[in-house]
C-alpha cells in the first residue's frame, strides 16, 4: 500500500518540480504567518458584552458624554448608552476624562490614566503600563475616553490655518418689478476657531471672523407730465433713485491666560449711507471674561481702549473725526436642539469728544430645517450720535430687519 499526501491539492512527494516549489512557498506563508502572530497578536480585538448577554468582537472607539461608540465588522458602528453595556474590555490604550477634569497645557497631562481599560458593574478601570493601582471611575463620571492618538493631537498639536472653523453663512434677496423696480441683498458670515477644540482642555485661543452687509435700491423711472396749455411742450420727470447700504466687518483675536479671562486684539470697519457714514474703523485692545460657560449657552463681556476713525459722506461732522475712546461689548449665544439665539450688544464712547459716540444691538434666531440647512431671523440696530447736518436731515438711528437661509459651517480636523 502506498500513502500519498494531499497539501493545497497538490500531492505532496510529486516528483514533478513545479509542485515542489507550490508547497515550499504554501509552507513559507504558512511560517511566515506564525511568526507575525507571536510578534502582534492576531485578531487581537475589544468584546463588548451588552446587557442582554449578547457579545461583540471589534473595536472600542470613545465615549463621549455617556455615548459609547463601538465598531463591529458584522454591525458597522455601534451608538450605545452606558446602561446597554454589562462588560467591555480593550487591547488598545485608552484615556479616561472625568466630568470635572479641565487641563490646561502639557503640565497636567499626569493627571490622565492611560492604559487598557476594562468596564464591569458600572465602572471603568483602567491599567497602566507601569502595573499602578488606579480607583476605578464610574460610568456616569467617565465623559471622555479616548485612544492615545487623539489626546496627543488636542494638547501637542497645532491646528493648520484652515482647520477647526466653526459658523454660519446666511444670504436673502427680494426683486420687486411694477411701476418702480426694487431690489435688496443680505447676507452675512461668522466664523470662529478656538484651540484647542475639545470641551475637556481649558481654551488657549480664539478667533473670530465677522461680515455682515445689505444693499438696496428703489428705482422710479423717468416719465412725461402732459403739456398744459398755453405750454405744448410735455415736462420730462427724470429718474429718481433711492438706495441703502450697510455693511460692518470685524475680527478678534483672544489670548486666554486663565479658563475665564482672556486678552483681546480686535479691528471694525462699518458703512452706513443711511446715516452719511462713509467708513467708520476701529482698532483697539482690551480685556475680556467668560461670564458661564455650558454645552448650551456662553456669554462674554469685553472691555477695550481704541484708536477710531470716522469719514463721512457729505463732510466731517462737528469736532475730529480722529477719536480716542472704548468699546464695552457683551455677546450671549444659546444653542437649543429647535433654534438657536445670538446677541450681541456694545457700546463705544469717546474720550476727546463726548459727543461723538455710537450703540449698536444684534439680534438673530434660527431655526433648523433640513442637515445643515436654516431659516434664520435678524435685526441689527445702531446708532451713530454725530452725523453731519445735510438734507433732508439724516436720522441718529438706523434699523434693519432680515429674512433669509442659513448654512452651518462646521469644523474640519
Amino acid at each position: 500500500m502506498t500513502l500519498r499526501f494531499v497539501f493545497n491539492g497538490i500531492p505532496v512527494g510529486t516528483p514533478s518540480a513545479a509542485p515542489r516549489r507550490v508547497l515550499r512557498r504554501n509552507i513559507f506563508v504558512i511560517l511566515l504567518t506564525a511568526l507575525v502572530c507571536l510578534t502582534v497578536p492576531c485578531g487581537a480585538q475589544d468584546v463588548l458584552v451588552l446587557s442582554n448577554g449578547d457579545t461583540l468582537h471589534g473595536k472600542f472607539v470613545s465615549a463621549v458624554n455617556g455615548k459609547v461608540t463601538f465598531h463591529s465588522d458584522a454591525l458597522g458602528d455601534l451608538a450605545l448608552g452606558w446602561d446597554k453595556i454589562k462588560e467591555l474590555k480593550t487591547n488598545e490604550k485608552f484615556a479616561v476624562l472625568g466630568k470635572d477634569v479641565k487641563l490646561r497645557g502639557k503640565k497636567s497631562m499626569g493627571q490622565i490614566p492611560m492604559g487598557t481599560m476594562d468596564v464591569a458593574h458600572g465602572a471603568v478601570t483602567v491599567h497602566p503600563e507601569n502595573g499602578a493601582a488606579i480607583a476605578p471611575v464610574p460610568v456616569n463620571d467617565a465623559q471622555f475616553i479616548l485612544t492615545e492618538t487623539e489626546l496627543d493631537k488636542a494638547v501637542y498639536q497645532h491646528q493648520s490655518l484652515l482647520a477647526g472653523w466653526t459658523g454660519a453663512a446666511t444670504a436673502g434677496a427680494s426683486v420687486v418689478t411694477a411701476t418702480q423696480d426694487q431690489y435688496t441683498m443680505t447676507g452675512g458670515i461668522g466664523l470662529v476657531r478656538v484651540a484647542p477644540s475639545v470641551t475637556w482642555l481649558n481654551p488657549r485661543d480664539r478667533t473670530s471672523l465677522g461680515f455682515t452687509a445689505s444693499f438696496g435700491k428703489i428705482t422710479q423711472p423717468g416719465y412725461f407730465v402732459p403739456a398744459t396749455p398755453p405750454s405744448t411742450t410735455p415736462a420730462l420727470v427724470p429718474e429718481v433713485s433711492t438706495k441703502s447700504s450697510i455693511f460692518h466687518a470685524d475680527a478678534e483675536r483672544d489670548e486666554y491666560f486663565s479658563p475665564r479671562f482672556f486678552a483681546l486684539g480686535q479691528v471694525a470697519f462699518d458703512h452706513n449711507f443711511g446715516q452719511d457714514l462713509q467708513l467708520q474703523q476701529i482698532y483697539g485692545g482690551g480685556l475680556g471674561w467668560t461670564a458661564f460657560k455650558t454645552a448650551r449657552q456662553e456669554a462674554d463681556l469685553k472691555g477695550t481702549m481704541q484708536y477710531e476713525k470716522q469719514q463721512f459722506i457729505t463732510g466731517s461732522s462737528s469736532g475730529s473725526p480722529n477719536l480716542i475712546g472704548s468699546t464695552f461689548a457683551a455677546s450671549y449665544a444659546l444653542h437649543l436642539k429647535l433654534l438657536a439665539f445670538a446677541q450681541g450688544l456694545a457700546f463705544v464712547p469717546a474720550y476727546n469728544n463726548p459727543h461723538a459716540y455710537s450703540a449698536n444691538e444684534t439680534d438673530t434666531v434660527s431655526f433648523p430645517a433640513y442637515k445643515n440647512l436654516s431659516f434664520s431671523l435678524g435685526t441689527m440696530d445702531s446708532y451713530l450720535n454725530n452725523p453731519p447736518a445735510s438734507l433732508p436731515p439724516t436720522k441718529r438711528n438706523s434699523f434693519q430687519f432680515t429674512m433669509g437661509l442659513t448654512y452651518a459651517i462646521k469644523a474640519k480636523d
